[in-house]
């Protein structure tokens, strides 16, 4: 059982912090899906988008140095802990690098020993988004994680994965081919090194470069990592039908707007849109 003792400091932190104005929380309408396709939750924001939700730099770096009202607590020396500013869950958190590393380069076994030591006390859905054609906002390197308790949904397309996984290949499926999926190792103490292992041998698997012979990876992608498992999603582009993705989209959150394409989403479920945004498959 999770003690969770960081959740509640992150819940504790963020009624400070909004009390101060330091977290401004994003008020949103759930709209109510029909029973064909469930796999997915769109939300429609009642305020405007934050600029830094739709500008990529360069720009103003939030993270060098952070806003100490939204600090939770450092995770080790070379990570810290931070609420999102601009949530729509309370309680989401920022992972954060304390010196400047790129978002776009290679993630390296630290920030998987970062992301198992709060793993190991609060869990979740965790999601990375590698670039601006991955749906991220900011270059500094972070990642983000929305807590879940024990029994709790983690996503709505976590079935879906967990298929894949066991399955291998969803040949019905339209973007399974751009994703690498792999089982998380139960013994917490090979964990780190389990997820940094996954995360070497899912990089060569979607030709992404060479992690000790190249500056950067090779295409933008995202991560999603469960208590279950740990996916990797190759990327071209972060639009599709007036929806901006980013490694949420995979998981089944949308965030709808005035240009968002709903009728599409409703009609044809998650695939019709995640499937605009992922590496293409070349048939020649």
């Amino acid at each position: 059982m999770k003690r969770e003792l960081i959740w509640s400091k992150a819940l504790e932190t963020s009624q400070k912090a909004i009390e101060c104005g330091a977290v401004i929380p994003l008020i949103t309408t759930k709209y109510k899906s029909n029973d064909y396709f469930c796999d997915y939750e769109l939300r429609f924001l009642k305020s405007p988008i934050p600029k830094h939700l739709i500008e990529y730099g360069p720009k103003l770096n939030p993270f060098i140095p952070w806003d100490g009202r939204l600090e939770i607590l450092p995770i080790f020396d070379k990570h810290t802990l931070i609420l999102n500013k601009y949530p729509v869950q309370l309680g989401h958190m920022l992972l954060i690098t304390n010196s400047w590393k790129a978002q776009n380069g290679w993630l390296n076994v630290e920030d998987f020993e970062a992301i198992v030591n709060v793993d190991n006390d609060t869990t979740g859905l965790w999601f990375f988004n590698s670039s601006k054609e991955a749906g991220a906002s900011q270059p500094h390197r972070h990642f983000q994680l929305l807590p879940r308790h024990k029994n709790e949904i983690i996503c709505p397309r976590y079935e879906w994965f967990c298929s894949l996984l066991n399955n291998k290949k969803d040949l019905a499926s339209d973007i399974s081919h751009c994703i690498s999926i792999k089982p998380r190792v139960k013994n917490s103490n090979s964990n780190i090194n389990d997820l940094f292992s996954s995360y070497r041998t899912m990089v060569k698997e979607m030709n992404l470069g060479e992690i000790d012979y190249t500056d950067k990876p090779l295409k933008p992608y995202n991560l999603l990592i469960t208590s279950e498992w740990i996916a990797l999603i190759t990327r071209e582009t972060d639009r599709s039908n007036g929806f901006s993705i980013n490694a949420l989209g995979f998981a089944g959150y949308f965030l709808g707007t005035g240009k968002s394409d709903i009728e599409i989403l409703v009609k044809f479920g998650p695939e019709e849109i995640l499937k605009n945004v992922i590496e293409q498959v070349n048939t020649i």
